[in-house]
């Protein structure tokens, strides 16, 4: 179930992505995957233009949606999380929410490269992030 359109805004569209904002909640942003991998310098520049938007917006929630991937890749997950959150959460964007696509195969991928990350970054600031999932947008909004 998707959220209905009328909720969201859409604020850019990038060639694998598209980034939208939640009406009536200007602190949650949205990123949704549009293909089924995104290369890493794509992935960089997403998020490069997300951290704009978290400092001058007050983002203090992301939301992925990664359900239309069904590539995982390392490096991407290794820079989202050791450098690019790390900076996040010093500009108040400490709740994050992801929605995994309905392949076991890439589940277990993203939960074995978290257990790789966790172990390689004891001290990495992601630990200190409100990261959950969820299945829906209406409920990465609501929780």
């Amino acid at each position: 179930m998707q959220a209905e359109p009328s909720v969201l805004e859409e604020i850019k569209q990038f060639k694998h992505t598209q980034i939208s904002g939640v009406r009536n909640q200007p602190h949650i942003l949205i990123v949704e995957a549009r293909s089924t991998y995104i290369p890493i310098e794509h992935f960089k520049e997403t998020f490069n233009f997300i951290g704009e938007l978290v400092e001058k917006r007050q983002i203090s929630k992301l939301i992925f949606d990664k359900r239309k991937l069904s590539v995982f890749h390392q490096p991407s997950m290794e820079w989202y999380f050791t450098e690019w959150k790390e900076q996040m959460f010093n500009k108040g964007l400490t709740t994050h929410r992801k929605i995994l696509p309905q392949d076991e195969v890439f589940r277990q991928s993203v939960k074995i490269g978290r257990e790789k990350i966790n172990n390689q970054f004891p001290n990495g600031k992601f630990k200190l992030m409100d990261i959950a999932y969820a299945e829906n947008i209406e409920q990465a909004i609501r929780e």
